[in-house]
């Protein structure tokens, strides 16, 4: 009897493990879901080309399925790696840099000092061993000023956590894919569709990129996450249910996006509403909800309003519904990073190349869909010193003079040495005699639960024995050289762009006034763009006699930092420098006389 229960009990496991059949998995998209079908997808007509596409973008060719993702935890290695955090917002500046490539005046917030700091490593002067999910680490710095010679102070707030890499693991995710297939998803992602030029047939389309890139992150989901994916031109067109990768031929789902084609117009709202609706019926308690948004469009001030895109994403977020915005081309109107950045959860990426953006959703893919650490505020109590201004984090007009806030840290990469991001700064105005500064920092996990961490720091006063400053480590060096880059680049962009596309109420100054404002933190700069249109033209790539001299001015400094710093990574700020010194503006009526005044002193 106990032969035959225990054979019984053997053929049933055998029966669930091995003989039960595996899910069916189903093509869920929907060809019939819009009207207008045929503009969008060609039905069961599947070129060489589209093989082609589907083979380079994914593992395993075209016969293949969604090749499974190795467990994320592992056997902790002796000494265990911790991984960094970083703010959300931006993370790149690629378009700042495919504009620059392709000889256009980039939009002022296509470059931010979080998506700069977010290309780099940093030495965060943590101080012993974080074990908890947040442990901020201060160091100081107190230079001169590279044009003025005033003296400046600054304190770097290293994000640092203790969770272990191997311990790492995001949650199953609910994600939907809102893609744009309006008409100027067709042209050349390397061109602004406004300008009315021919494209080439040698380059890609926005959409190629776009739906080449969908497909490469596709391959990060796992069987127990859920994927939907909405399309939108002037309408919303639900085409895939949000269903688990376990039950969804993949195949098939990748076939029909790397087949669909550019129409229309263009309504974000619409689109993002028919995203939303699909988080009404699955349950979110336990998941990382998630829509990616991807589009190249340009938006005009309606779609700041509250019941429009960014009043809705910000509405989502307070459901647990977080966002990714993905940008694709060099016309996308990175003035929408502004806005996206003091959304919590959001973070926005730019895309110019599928194959890179394989690359990066390789290694961080978990990263980009995980935000961990919510509501970060630093409280600074001092007799001395008061904050002057913030780089590093999107929400620096928010910033007070004894308050500085984050929305969002992501986790981010760790070399074992430094973080990747993993760096906010703060620029000092001292205001009395006092050194002793008290940091109180306070946040969320992604429960709720609030933590607070108290530190004090004692700013003694250093003497500056050379031009090269004082630091605590090369970490703040660092971030202090790249922020003033960024500085700089912001108001030449300012500056560049008056009377170009964006209509601003600009100051006229004479070109000697340029050096005294180069390097002012932009926020205070009475002269910032405007959105008013969709349509944007581009702007020709200028550099003017003035900046001429002060980008070479700057790169002398940038490259004596570089050498002290011994940092590789820091080429690619170099070479955008390089770029616009080597760059020939076309002589006009304001720049045939060379009236700038040397009075540098050096």
């Amino acid at each position: 009897m106990k032969k035959l229960l225990l054979f019984s009990l053997i053929f049933s496991l055998f029966t669930v493990t091995g003989f039960a059949k595996k899910p069916k998995k189903i093509d869920d998209w929907d060809v019939n879901a819009t009207v207008k079908q045929k503009n969008i997808i060609k039905k069961h007509r599947y070129s060489k080309q589209l093989k082609h596409r589907i083979s380079s973008a994914m593992p395993g060719g075209v016969g293949g399925d969604i090749a499974p993702v190795a467990p994320m935890v592992a056997m902790a290695a002796p000494t265990a790696k911790k991984i960094g955090l970083a703010v959300g917002g931006a993370k790149d500046t690629d378009n700042f840099i495919e504009n620059i490539k392709q000889g256009y005046i980039p939009k002022i917030d296509a470059i931010t000092y979080e998506g700069t700091y977010y290309q780099h490593y940093f030495d965060t002067g943590l101080k012993g061993e974080c074990k908890s999910l947040f442990c901020p680490s201060y160091s100081k710095a107190v230079i001169r000023d590279i044009y003025t010679g005033d003296k400046h102070y600054y304190l770097s707030v290293g994000l640092n956590s203790g969770i272990n890499e191997s311990d790492f693991k995001r949650k199953n995710l609910n994600l939907v894919v809102v893609l744009d297939i309006s008409g100027s998803m067709g042209s050349q992602f390397d061109r602004y569709y406004y300008d009315g030029k021919k494209r080439s047939a040698e380059n890609k389309s926005k959409m190629q990129i776009a739906t080449e890139s969908i497909v490469a992150m596709l391959e990060h989901l796992k069987p127990n996450d859920s994927l939907g994916v909405v399309l939108f031109d002037d309408g919303a067109y639900p085409v895939k249910p949000l269903r688990k990768i376990a039950y969804t031929n993949m195949k098939a789902i990748r076939k029909h996006i790397l087949a669909l084609r550019e129409r229309g117009g263009t309504n974000w709202s619409a689109g993002y509403k028919a995203g939303l609706k699909y988080f009404d019926r699955v349950k979110k308690k336990g998941y990382e909800n998630r829509i990616i948004f991807i589009t190249d469009a340009m938006p005009n001030s309606g779609e700041l309003n509250k019941n429009r895109l960014f009043g809705l994403a910000k509405k989502a977020s307070n459901r647990g519904i977080h966002t990714t915005f993905i940008g694709v081309g060099v016309d996308f109107n990175a003035n929408l990073v502004e806005y996206v950045s003091k959304t919590k959860g959001a973070n926005y990426y730019s895309v110019h190349s599928s194959k890179e953006f394989k690359k990066r959703m390789d290694k961080e893919f978990d990263y980009m869909v995980t935000p961990l650490v919510y509501d970060l505020e630093l409280k600074l109590a001092s007799r001395g010193y008061k904050i002057d201004a913030v780089y590093g984090s999107p929400q620096a007009k928010l910033s007070t003079g004894r308050i500085m806030k984050v929305n969002t840290l992501f986790p981010s990469a760790n070399d074992a040495k430094r973080n990747k991001g993993g760096v906010i700064l703060l620029r000092l105005k001292k205001t009395g005699n006092a050194e002793d500064i008290r940091l109180s920092v306070s946040y969320k996990n992604t429960k709720g639960k609030k933590y607070r961490n108290v530190q004090k720091v004692h700013f003694m006063h250093q003497t500056l024995r050379d031009e090269n400053g004082y630091y605590d480590n090369r970490g703040i060096r660092k971030a202090i050289l790249l922020a003033q880059y960024v500085t700089l680049m912001k108001n030449w962009m300012i500056d560049a762009r008056a009377g170009c596309n964006d209509k601003m109420e600009y100051l006229y100054q004479p070109p000697v006034q340029i050096m005294r404002r180069c390097m002012i933190y932009p926020p205070v700069r009475p002269i910032y763009p405007k959105l008013k249109t969709w349509e944007r033209r581009s702007c020709k790539l200028q550099v003017s006699q003035g900046y001429q001299k002060i980008f070479s001015l700057f790169r002398r400094h940038y490259t004596h930092e570089m050498k002290q710093l011994r940092d590789k990574s820091l080429n690619k700020e170099l070479n955008v420098l390089n770029r616009l010194l080597n760059h020939k503006s076309s002589s006009n009526r304001e720049e045939k006389i060379d009236d700038w005044q040397s009075y540098f002193g050096r």
